[in-house]
């Protein structure tokens, strides 16, 4: 008989993840349906997004072959059925207090910075780029981690050194780089551009580098699909779009500049955020989201 979530000690949540200790050595990783935007917690869920991101997350751990925190297969008996299918038993690690975020093309936040000073967390870029513009060379762009409510920071890579010493700093630009560049190759060969994402890594007891958290899913990066693609204009993606263009519609009627909470999302938006998380999920991946459960979803960690 499987455990329930009650036989264990929950120990943190986050804006999407529950945190709860199993033996000590080991933690349960429940992946919520809770979705967040603009620092904001929204009340209305996305079905099945904990399901997809906990699938991808899967996927490109065993895909990518590189150490990483997964400490049981995905089926383990130690999940209790309650969160099957979206939940892992991980390594407990020390996390690094810095989210490494890598960006072949330039959008979002790294966009702004560079309209207003040419350059992205301190690294100088070449002028004349705008929306979607690909990058001659992916760059390492960290941020600081923000408490829930609060704005992630991005900082420099000079400010990571002297956090961190210059060893582990490099490692982590190293590794960075190297996991966005291979797994870019993989989406492109599957028809999705993978604009930007970020890592979290961890060091275990052994004071090794490993990878953590979530990797490559629709929370954590931006996918735009190779037959659309257009530089000079905001790119369809699956992502949190839909999400994020409907808060800032005036059908929302939502002051973003506001202390009030977002309001609740309708329907159709729902539908088409998880579609699209979960159509990323299959076109990357090659598998069904139906069968997720099924016997072959499950790798050995």
């Amino acid at each position: 008989m499987r455990p329930t979530l009650a036989d264990y000690t929950h120990i943190a949540s986050g804006k999407v993840r529950d945190l709860y200790d199993i033996d000590g050595e080991s933690l349960l990783m429940v992946v919520s349906d809770r979705i967040s935007a603009y620092d904001h917690v929204l009340e209305t869920p996305i079905p099945d997004k904990g399901r997809v991101l906990t699938a991808m997350s899967v996927f490109f751990f065993n895909e990518l072959g590189v150490p990483n925190h997964l400490a049981a297969a995905a089926d383990d008996s130690r999940i209790p059925e309650e969160v099957l299918g979206r939940a892992l038993i991980v390594k407990k690690l020390t996390m690094i207090p810095f989210e490494c975020v890598a960006r072949g093309y330039l959008s979002g936040s790294a966009l702004k910075d560079y309209q207003a000073t040419g350059s992205v967390c301190g690294v100088t870029l070449p002028e004349g780029l705008g929306e979607a513009s690909r990058l001659e060379e992916a760059i390492f762009t960290p941020a600081t981690k923000a408490a829930i409510g609060e704005h992630d920071e991005n900082i420099t890579f000079e400010a990571v050194t002297e956090k961190l010493g210059a060893d582990l700093a490099y490692r982590l630009r190293t590794e960075t780089l190297d996991i966005y560049l291979r797994a870019s190759t993989l989406t492109e060969a599957r028809g999705l551009i993978l604009a930007d994402t970020k890592f979290e890594f961890g060091m275990d007891s052994g004071n090794n580098l490993i990878l953590a958290d979530e990797v490559l899913t629709p929370d954590s990066s931006r996918f735009w699909t190779v037959e659309d693609y257009e530089p000079g204009k905001v790119q369809p993606s699956f992502d949190k779009q839909f999400v994020r263009d409907w808060l800032t519609s005036p059908e929302s009627g939502w002051d973003r500049d506001s202390d009030s909470p977002p309001p609740p999302l309708p329907d159709d938006v729902v539908d088409a955020t998880r579609k699209r998380y979960i159509e990323a999920y299959e076109r990357i991946s090659g598998l069904s989201f139906d069968e997720w459960l099924g016997e072959s979803a499950w790798t050995e960690a």
